[in-house]
């Protein structure tokens, strides 16, 4: 089953290099175990696009939506054999001063 891991984490105007050589070696974990389905890190939340639909008419809000001091930073999709498995694999995801949210990914049968 996937399990998308959602990471949650202050915003920093600087790369620690230290944190992110422990995302490399987290992802070379991931990926050596055959776990890794997709991962990536997500622009600054000050990027982002609200969309929201009401009435039926489109409503665009630029910016983050909430403000809060942790974003969404990034996500790792994990092919993983339990709920277990992949609550281990988040443990050891680098956001000490953040959380991660583990959520099982619906497969959506394809349609013919």
């Amino acid at each position: 089953m996937q399990y998308m891991l959602l990471i949650y984490d202050a915003e920093r105007s600087e790369d620690d290099p230290a944190m992110l050589q422990r995302y490399g070696a987290f992802t070379q974990e991931v990926r050596d175990a055959g776990k890794l389905v997709a991962s990536d890190r997500l622009d600054a939340s000050s990027t982002a696009t609200l969309v929201r639909v009401q009435d039926g008419e489109t409503l665009t809000t630029d910016g983050p939506f909430t403000e809060t001091k942790e974003q969404l930073g990034g996500y790792y999709v994990l092919d993983c054999e339990s709920l277990d498995e992949a609550l281990a694999y988040a443990a050891k995801i680098p956001a000490e001063h953040g959380a991660i949210e583990v959520r099982p990914v619906m497969q959506v049968p394809a349609r013919a």
